[in-house]
């Protein structure tokens, strides 16, 4: 019974929740799309080294990636209220090519049951979860797109 309500949340959408871009609009995340294509959210904070090391592997292969299968990444910084003010210039120092949101009130960390970070979620093109890893491993981003492609060859 446990495995089919675990199935059953993981095939769920984005769910309401407000966060806020770098320029200070706020947006609600079940408007998050990418043209039927599919997208990842990954949460992280700029006091997490596995985070940025995850976004930063992801970056070196991201065009890559688009080329290949459209995908979108979304980085949610939950940083709260206290060091949300070092995201952008942190994000301004990478070379991420990818959208950044604010959850600092833990909103959408939340409405998605994400317990720690970094916490990387694959949605599909119909914007269904369906697939979600936590913590990072230095190659773990290779798994992520071995999922990705699988999802873009159907």
């Amino acid at each position: 019974m446990l495995a089919i309500v675990v199935a059953t949340s993981l095939f769920a959408q984005i769910p309401s929740a407000s966060v806020t871009g770098l320029d200070g609009k706020k947006v609600d995340a079940k408007t998050f799309s990418n043209g039927g294509k599919p997208m990842i959210i990954s949460f992280w904070a700029t006091w997490c080294a596995p985070c940025k090391r995850e976004l930063n592997a992801i970056a070196e292969v991201y065009d890559e990636w688009q080329k290949t299968t459209g995908v979108k990444l979304i980085a949610v910084s939950i940083d709260d209220a206290r060091s949300s003010a070092r995201v952008g210039p942190y994000v301004n120092g990478q070379a991420w090519d990818y959208e950044v949101y604010l959850d600092p009130n833990g909103d959408l960390k939340r409405a998605m049951n994400v317990q720690n970070v970094p916490h990387t979620v694959l949605i599909d093109g119909s914007g269904k979860i369906v697939w979600q890893h936590n913590v990072y491993n230095p190659g773990d981003e290779n798994e992520l797109y071995a999922k990705l492609k699988a999802l873009t060859a159907k």
